[in-house]
């Protein structure tokens, strides 16, 4: 796939975003619920290691491909290794897989109720070196905890001041300004994000992805969905467990899933092949389901 077959794909597939990006401290967690506990491991690179060969293991199933799977985002050393002495994204434009990279270096601490993005300062190194190896665009994501206005301006200011330095190395920025869902005023964090995004978008000359937690009010972001600015808009679980994350899902028209923890929940590291083969197919099939046949 060149770069405008996957803007095709990304814009128009069936199907949903795979979310590949554990990193640092959520990295000991992705571990534990594949099987593989604290101790297993004696250093940083080894924990690495380990969390790499789930990921191969994923890629290499014949369950994971591009048929339901629209993309994946990945995490740097991610993209960095391969997968059976392919590169890593070479390996998912293969199976027809539209590759993305994490970004972000993690949250500032808490301000006017959001955690905006830590400094990156080498991301233009970052991003030259990620469309040398063919990776297709980028996701950063922020966290909005509670319904501060001037905060959440804030955040969306940021995002769309990164995903401009990513267009302008040609890549596909994906802006995750998330909202905690267990925030008290959610509700109210949906409409004063909507109408910041809304603002920034308009004053865009190219198009960027969005990707947001499920609003509390099905239908929220329906004028984020058939904006001309968006190319696409994706949903993060939060932490909602797979079921209720599909359920919510099907009832916003135009949003795909990107799921992370919901994909994988399943998935153990003493499985047979066919037994990972199986339960990462059950999750895959769900997930699709939620992208594409709604409810409302």
């Amino acid at each position: 796939m060149n770069s405008a077959e996957m803007t095709a794909k990304i814009a128009a597939g069936k199907g949903f975003i795979a979310a590949l990006d554990q990193s640092g401290g959520s990295t000991p967690k992705a571990l534990a619920g594949y099987g593989i506990e604290a101790g297993a491991w004696n250093d940083e690179a080894e924990m690495y290691g380990l969390i790499h060969e789930m990921r191969c293991r994923i890629i290499r199933s014949k369950m994971f491909n591009g048929e339901k799977v629209l993309g994946a985002i990945l995490f740097e050393r991610t993209m960095d290794g391969s997968v059976d002495n392919t590169s890593v994204p070479a390996a998912l434009i293969t199976k027809g897989i539209v590759p993305f990279i994490k970004i972000d270096k993690g949250l500032e601490d808490e301000a006017n109720g959001v955690q905006l993005m830590k400094p990156m300062p080498d991301l233009d190194a970052l991003l030259v070196r990620s469309k040398a190896l063919g990776v297709y665009g980028t996701k950063e994501r922020s966290v909005i905890n509670s319904a501060d206005a001037t905060g959440i301006a804030a955040i969306v200011a940021q995002q769309f001041e990164v995903g401009r330095q990513v267009l302008a190395h040609g890549m596909m920025p994906m802006l995750e300004p998330e909202t905690n869902i267990k925030s008290a005023t959610r509700a109210e964090c949906d409409t004063i994000l909507l109408a910041e995004l809304l603002k920034c978008l308009d004053g865009m000359d190219q198009q960027v992805m969005l990707k947001l937690s499920l609003p509390v009010v099905p239908g929220t972001f329906d004028a984020l969905t058939s904006h001309p600015k968006v190319l696409r808009v994706v949903a993060l679980s939060g932490g909602y467990e797979r079921p209720e994350a599909c359920a919510e899902l099907a009832k916003n028209r135009g949003i795909i899933a990107s799921f992370s923890r919901a994909l994988l929940q399943d998935l153990r590291c003493v499985m047979s092949d066919a037994e990972f083969d199986a339960a990462l197919g059950g999750a895959i099939n769900e997930i699709y389901t939620g992208s594409t046949v709604k409810t409302v």
